[in-house]
């Protein structure tokens, strides 16, 4: 079980890139570990209760720039910080959350496992926060300072035009850091503030390389490493069976794009859960959104 410490800012091991910053708080609650000093880190935020598009992208994001050493920084909400979060973990470089609550307080509640996990592989849990504090509405616009000053960039993903990961964009801004933005549809409220973070002048997000372009690192080193865990992965695909879920989604998916209201149809399943299932089986490399709410299977 970590223990939790306290950290001033007059210590030796609090984060040298909070120092340069006045807002910053005199002490911070850690478990597990802080960021290393000197690697590359980036923030995924976005939604709480973002679309299985902006999940998707949270995760491929968060998993290709972890793969690439970048450690990535987020607030463990549900939604897209927890989908960056884990799509770190897959990556294999420590990922860190920075709660808006006590540090020994899981929050929310039914995150328990991914904090456990954090945790476990060697990243941290953070608050500026006595531990036992519980979460508060103030806290979280408070604590997205911090974790725009942990980050060398902020990637928003999906936001709506009052989102508070505009809060963290804007701290970004004023600390001189990069911004990025995900598009999205120009019909969805999701898509609102990554548009307008666009056109004041973010980074288009179109992809992981991107991002990677702009913190001087190549993608071009880990391209065998990946082929190799794909090719791996591709001959699980004929030995793993499917749960009967994800196999009725998948069975009715050919290679034209079927809508989620055509698998509903055809499932007889709840919206829910085929969403859910898309999710799953895109993740796994089963299926493909070739557009909002489209999918395919992969030949």
């Amino acid at each position: 079980m970590e223990e939790t410490r306290c950290i001033y800012k007059n210590d030796r091991e609090y984060p040298a890139n909070m120092r340069n910053y006045s807002s910053m708080p005199e002490q911070l609650y850690v478990k597990g570990k802080l960021p290393v000093a000197g690697q590359p880190a980036v923030a995924i935020v976005g939604a709480r209760m973002c679309s299985p598009y902006g999940r998707i992208q949270a995760f491929r994001f968060g998993k290709v720039l972890s793969r690439h050493g970048i450690q990535i920084i987020s607030g463990m909400a549900l939604g897209i910080d927890s989908e960056g979060h884990k799509g770190a973990l897959e990556g294999r470089t420590p990922t860190f959350a920075v709660l808006g609550c006590g540090c020994d307080v899981v929050y929310p509640a039914r995150n328990r496992s991914l904090y456990d996990r954090i945790l476990r592989s060697g990243g941290g849990i953070i608050s500026e926060y006595a531990p036992g504090t519980p979460p508060m509405k103030f806290c979280f616009p408070a604590r997205n300072r911090i974790i725009s000053a942990l980050a060398d960039a902020v990637l928003v993903i999906e936001a709506k035009e009052n989102s508070g990961s505009l809060i963290t964009a804007g701290f970004a801004l004023e600390m001189g850091k990069a911004v990025f933005a995900l598009p999205g549809p120009v019909t969805e409220n999701l898509s609102i503030g990554c548009h307008k973070l666009i056109y004041d002048g973010a980074g288009i997000a179109y992809s992981p390389e991107v991002v990677l372009q702009e913190l001087g690192i190549s993608s071009e080193e880990k391209e065998s490493e990946e082929t190799k865990e794909k090719n791996r992965d591709s001959g699980k695909k004929n030995k793993i069976g499917l749960a009967r879920d994800l196999n009725l989604v998948y069975s009715c998916l050919d290679l034209r794009p079927k809508s989620l209201d055509d698998i509903i149809r055809k499932t007889g399943l709840a919206p829910e859960t085929v969403s859910r299932c898309a999710v799953e089986l895109t993740l796994l490399g089963w299926i493909e959104e070739t557009g909002r709410h489209y999918y395919v299977k992969v030949k």
